[in-house]
C-alpha cells in the first residue's frame, strides 16, 4: 500500500553554510572547515526529510525568476519531493541565507527574503486534498497556511503547525486551525509568557484543545497526552552534535511522517526525536537527515511498502 503524501507548506531557502572553528569576533578572513550550499527553509527541509524517513511529500512554497530559483527546485525535486505546486514569482529574487557555525554548533544567520516573494495565493494548488495523508505548515507564508489548514480541517485530514518564533497575531491565527501543533521551546514560552517549558505546554494545552508538544533541543520534546489528561516528557536521543541547523524541520518531518503511517502520536515523537538527534551529528544542515534505513537499524519499524 502507497504511503499518502503529506502537503508541506512555506519556506524555500538557499542556505550557504560554512562551519568554522570558532564564531567570527571581528572582521577579517576566515578559512573555513566545511561549507555547503544547501536548499533550505523550514518547509523546503520538511519536505525533503520527510522521503528520507519513509514517507512522501509534495510541496508548495514561492521561487523567484532567478538563477537560484531554479537550483532551489531542483535540489528538492532531486530529494524525491513533488514541486510541481512551487510557484514561480516574476520580478521576485528567490530567499537566500548565509550561516556561519562553530565547531559546537553555534551559529550566526543572515537571511534575505524578498517582501514580493510571498505575496498571499489567490486560491489553494490544484490537489484532491482528500487524498493526502496530511497538511504540515510552517509560519513564513501565514497567508497559505491559513488556506491549506483550512482545507485539511474540511476533509478531516491532519494539519500540523510548525509553531515557530513568529508574530503573535501569525500564531494565534493559524493554531486553532491545526489539528496538531508542534512548538519550539522559544516560539511556545513567548506566545505563553511561560517561566518553563512545562508550563508553557500545559498553557498551549489549555489554549488549544488538539495536540500540542514543545521541543527543547537536547532537553527532549514536552507533550500533553489528551487520553490520559497528563504531561508527558520524550528523551532526546544523546549524540555527539555537530550542527542543529534544520533538527527542528527533521523532528516535524519524522512526527508528520509516523502520523501518516498510522503511528500513535507518543510513537511519532520517539520516531522523530531519533531522526533529529542523528541529523545533530552530522553537519550540512537538512542534509544530515538519516534515512529510514538508517533508522531501522535503531529499532524503528520500516515504512510501509509502496
Amino acid at each position: 500500500m502507497s504511503v499518502p503524501k503529506i502537503l508541506c507548506v512555506g519556506a524555500l531557502t538557499m542556505d550557504t553554510i560554512y562551519r568554522l572553528d570558532k564564531l567570527p569576533d571581528g572582521p577579517g578572513k576566515f578559512i573555513p572547515l566545511d561549507a555547503v550550499e544547501v536548499a533550505e527553509g523550514m518547509a523546503a527541509a520538511q519536505a525533503a526529510s520527510i522521503v528520507r524517513l519513509g514517507g512522501a511529500s509534495v510541496f508548495w512554497a514561492n521561487r523567484g525568476d532567478d538563477a537560484t530559483g531554479q537550483r532551489l527546485v531542483d535540489q528538492i525535486a532531486a530529494e524525491g519531493v513533488d514541486c510541481s505546486h512551487v510557484r514561480l514569482r516574476k520580478e521576485c529574487q528567490s530567499a537566500i541565507s548565509t550561516i556561519f557555525m562553530d565547531r559546537a554548533g553555534e551559529r550566526t544567520i543572515v537571511p534575505y527574503y524578498d517582501p514580493r516573494l510571498m505575496a498571499a495565493p489567490e486560491s489553494l494548488p490544484d490537489l484532491d486534498f482528500a487524498e493526502l495523508g496530511a497538511v504540515m505548515v510552517d509560519v513564513r507564508w501565514p497567508e497559505a497556511a491559513e488556506l491549506a489548514l483550512k482545507e485539511a480541517q474540511r476533509v478531516g485530514i491532519p494539519g500540523i503547525l510548525d509553531a515557530d518564533v513568529a508574530q503573535i497575531d501569525v500564531l494565534e491565527r493559524l493554531m486553532p486551525l491545526a489539528s496538531h501543533v508542534v512548538a519550539s521551546e522559544p516560539a511556545a514560552r513567548q506566545f505563553t509568557d511561560a517561566d518553563t517549558t512545562v508550563d508553557a505546554v500545559m498553557a498551549l494545552a489549555d489554549w488549544h484543545a488538539g495536540f500540542v508538544a514543545v521541543t527543547s533541543g537536547e532537553d527532549g520534546c514536552r507533550w500533553f497526552n489528551r487520553k490520559t489528561n497528563s504531561l508527558r516528557h520524550t528523551h532526546a536521543v544523546k549524540v555527539d552534535a555537530v550542527d542543529t541547523l534544520a533538527a527542528g524541520d527533521v523532528f516535524h518531518a519524522g512526527f508528520a511522517a509516523a502520523l501518516v503511517e498510522g503511528q500513535s502520536e507518543e510513537a511519532a515523537i520517539r520516531f522523530a526525536s531519533a531522526a533529529a538527534a542523528l541529523k545533530c551529528s552530522r553537519f550540512g544542515g537538512r542534509l544530515g537527515c538519516p534515512t529510514r534505513a538508517e533508522l531501522v537499524e535503531q529499532g524503528f519499524p520500516p515504512a510501509p511498502a509502496n
